[in-house]
Formats: structure tokens, C-alpha cells, sequence
């Protein structure tokens, strides 16, 4: 195992080494700079151990690591910590910690701190329901970028909460949101395209949602798509997003 000094002596080099062989060989070199009491590697070890990346899959220590990187403020550790709490990664769900975290983590500055707490805010989950709020902490999370705040801002548009009902404004997030990579705005994107005709370009998108949703959102969209009023995706957009899934 590296020591503390020998890890502070590395070069960017001998780091890159480290990291550049199979996930065993690099969960290793990450676990012992976590340690060492390197904070970022304790939230990478924490997110190995969560994703069952060159270790096996361990959330009650996934927890443990990325509450040991919250101690040192780690921000996305943070952040973490608070996922952890609301999805019952190795614990009890506690949406109140979630939104306690996730708070933290947005004051910091963390994009994704941002949309997670507008999320809870949006829902009234872990705390009183305030769209308003909600909004602007998506705001500040889609100007720096974060494709799935983009989305859900498209989604307050479409739905008109908080501001007027706008179909332009809200074509204009998702087409943001689908370039940005998020599944669901690719998803939304093609929706919108389906509107205008543009049934080619939308067929595109709607593979391009499938390729990297999860399951469950896979068979959401399909079963909308199914009951669609627009032929082309009742039989072509439901076999475009479960054959990009697949």
C-alpha cells in the first residue's frame, strides 16, 4: 500500500500510470490515496463501491467513504451523502437529510447540489413544496450547464408552473437539454419535433433517449409513444426507443 508521503510524491505521470490499468488496479490506487485522507479519492472510492466498479458493490461503505469526504467539505461528498438518504443507498431513506445536503451543496456551488435540492423543492419531498424556488435553483444549475436542470426548466415552460405556459421556450430547454446528453430531454426534444412534423429527426432523438435511459423510463416513454395521437410514434417511435435500449 502507498503511504501518505509516497502518494504526495507522485508525479502527474505516475498518477496517470496508476489510473490508466483495470478497474481492480485503480480502485486500489484510489483506496489507498482515501486512506491516506485525500478527500476527492475518498468520494471516487465511495462512488467505485457504489457502483460496483473494480470492487464489488458495497453501499452501506459507499455511505461511509463519502460521508469521511463531507467531513473535509468535500462538496459532490456532500452531495452524495444526500443521495444516499434519498435513494436508501445504505440506509434508511431520510428525504429531510437529502434535502439538508443537497442545500449545502447548492450554496457551494455544485450543479448538481443545485438540481437535486430543486427537485425536492419541486416535489415537497424532505421539505414544503416551493415550485418558485424550485425554478431558480434550476436556473442556476442549467447556466452552469447541467443538461438535466435545462430539461426540467423546459418542463416548467411546457407545464406552466411559476411562469406562463410557453411550448417555444420550453422546445428551446429540451433541444438545450437533448444536445446536453440528458435522456429525458432527448425524449422531450423528439416530442416536440413530433409536433412540428419533423418525424425523421424526432425517430433519431427517440433512439438516442433509449440508448442511454434507465428501464423504467424506457417503458414510460414507450407506453406514451403507444398512445400517442401522432402515428409514426405509436408504432415506429415505441420500436426506435426499445430497439436503442436493448
Amino acid at each position: 500500500m502507498l503511504s501518505a508521503d509516497r502518494l504526495a510524491a507522485l508525479t502527474p505521470d505516475e498518477i496517470a500510470t496508476h489510473l490508466s490499468g483495470p478497474p481492480e488496479t485503480r480502485a486500489a490506487f484510489v483506496r489507498a490515496a482515501a486512506d491516506a485522507g485525500h478527500a476527492e479519492a475518498q468520494a471516487v472510492y465511495g462512488q467505485m463501491l457504489l457502483d460496483g466498479v473494480g470492487v464489488p458493490r458495497d453501499t452501506p461503505a459507499a455511505l461511509r467513504w463519502f460521508k469521511r469526504a463531507a467531513a473535509q467539505h468535500h462538496v459532490m461528498g456532500i452531495n452524495m451523502v444526500g443521495r444516499c438518504y434519498d435513494l436508501g443507498w445504505g440506509t434508511a431513506p431520510d428525504k429531510t437529510r437529502a434535502a439538508d445536503c443537497y442545500r449545502i451543496a447548492a450554496e457551494r456551488g455544485l450543479d448538481w447540489g443545485m438540481y437535486n435540492y430543486a427537485t425536492l423543492l419541486a416535489l415537497g419531498h424532505g421539505v414544503t413544496e416551493d415550485k418558485a424556488a424550485a425554478l431558480d435553483w434550476f436556473r442556476k444549475a442549467a447556466a452552469l450547464g447541467n443538461a438535466k436542470a435545462i430539461n426540467f426548466v423546459g418542463s416548467f415552460h411546457e407545464d406552466g408552473w411559476v411562469v406562463p405556459r410557453d411550448l417555444a421556450a420550453a422546445a428551446q430547454c429540451y433541444a438545450r437539454a437533448a444536445h446536453g446528453g440528458d435522456f429525458r430531454g432527448a425524449f422531450n426534444h423528439a416530442r416536440m419535433l413530433g409536433r412540428k412534423g419533423q418525424i425523421e429527426e424526432a425517430i433519431g432523438w427517440l433512439r438516442r433517449a433509449g440508448a442511454s435511459a434507465t428501464p423504467a423510463f424506457v417503458d414510460k416513454a414507450a407506453a406514451w409513444l403507444a398512445a400517442s395521437d401522432i402515428a409514426a410514434f405509436r408504432i415506429r417511435g415505441v420500436q426506435a426507443i426499445r430497439a436503442a435500449a436493448c
